[in-house]
């Protein structure tokens, strides 16, 4: 879903190939910006290339630009590393509001007059400084549409966009974070209910999508620099050595790894506990009212995704399988290329991968 350059504009007047828009994406979040761009090839998708910027401490906090000047800092180099002028870029999960309705008629202008009309019970923002965009996700109970939709803040559109005018970067469309994370990890076509898990540096952000559409999301405060921290404080160490730590021990219990194993549980226990929560939630919902699916299995995926054993810890609490995610599962198979990108830290591009697949996908009803 757009608040930029309409889908309906796009398709009635698609380029041809060679002025095809170039496929690419921009992840502005709390650590800092990741930028990919992805090349067409005749046996399919590769990545071209891509980028990082890291971000000083709270310069980009809770979904909002604090420090305007490091930011474009960072657009601006991340852009020019990865060779891109003109991208799809992201809005923050934290400052969404997703909602469902139903609508009559049979096509988006119409459902979205209706939608507009109510905006103010959907979305707990004014009218007038609400931005909004709505897809078809199947039929109502009356015969009329149900529609799933999200809302941001007109103000964090415009400050965003202002962000990327600064730093020389064409915004085709702008995009909840969580719409394009789905659209890089689940099959075309999937129709599963999944439940996504973005395991990042100070925040967790978990989002149940069905058919490849979020439906429910959410974010914890709690992220991986937690473990680090907890790390730090047990052995003593400096941050950069917590880090090298955290990747080579992880959670998997070792013979007299007992006292550190206890350290980084009581940490990683709370980030379990909130998404058991959440998820417990939306299973009962599922069961009770039926007019969802209930979720299958899960996909784990952030900078701090490759946590050794997190995933079987938290498939143990879940009670649903869970396997940490692949970046690359609508571009061409491995054994035509190989990823410059290596696997770990592919993790944390999900969202930039998403957004440049955007303009390859068929564009949503």
């Amino acid at each position: 879903m757009s608040f930029v350059s309409g889908e309906r504009l796009r398709a009635a007047f698609a380029p041809p190939r060679y002025l095809a828009f170039p496929l690419s994406g921009i992840d502005l979040s709390t650590s800092g910006v990741k930028a990919v761009r992805l090349a067409e090839g005749a046996q399919g998708l590769t990545l071209a290339s891509y980028a990082e910027e890291r971000l000083p401490a709270g310069a980009f906090t809770d979904g909002e630009i604090v420090d305007r000047g490091a930011v474009v800092a960072a657009l601006s180099a991340a852009a020019k590393t990865a060779g891109i002028s003109s991208v799809n870029a992201a809005l923050p999960e934290s400052k969404s509001y997703l909602f469902e309705a139903t609508a009559p008629g049979k096509k988006k202008t119409e459902w979205r007059t209706v939608i507009e009309q109510r905006i103010d019970e959907l979305v707990p923002l004014p009218p007038p400084e609400t931005a909004f965009d709505i897809v078809g996700v199947g039929q109502g109970e009356h015969g009329d549409t149900l529609v799933a939709g999200i809302g941001f803040a007109r103000r964090i559109v415009d400050d965003t966009l202002s962000a990327f005018d600064q730093s020389g970067i064409e915004v085709r469309a702008l995009e909840g974070e969580t719409f394009a994370m789905a659209r890089a990890l689940l099959p075309a076509g999937d129709e599963s209910t999944t439940l996504i898990i973005d395991v990042g540096k100070t925040t967790t952000k978990i989002s149940v999508v069905a058919k490849r559409i979020p439906r429910f999301a959410t974010t914890i405060g709690i992220g991986g620099h937690a473990l680090t921290l907890a790390v730090q404080k047990h052995f003593g160490v400096t941050e950069a050595e917590a880090r090298k730590v955290k990747a080579e021990r992880g959670i998997v219990p070792a013979p007299g790894n007992e006292d550190y194993l206890a350290a980084m549980l009581s940490t990683v226990s709370a980030i379990r506990d909130e998404i058991a929560t959440r998820l417990n939630y939306w299973q009962e919902k599922a069961a009770l009212k039926g007019v969802h699916e209930q979720v299958t299995h899960a996909i784990l995926v952030g900078g701090n995704a490759s946590v050794r054993g997190l995933p079987e810890y938290l498939e143990s609490a879940l009670r649903v399988p869970v396997a940490a995610g692949n970046v690359f599962t609508n571009l061409a198979s491995r054994d035509i290329w190989i990823p410059a990108l290596d696997y770990t830290e592919s993790l944390a591009y999900a969202t930039a991968i998403g957004l440049a697949l955007r303009d390859h996908a068929k564009p949503y009803a």
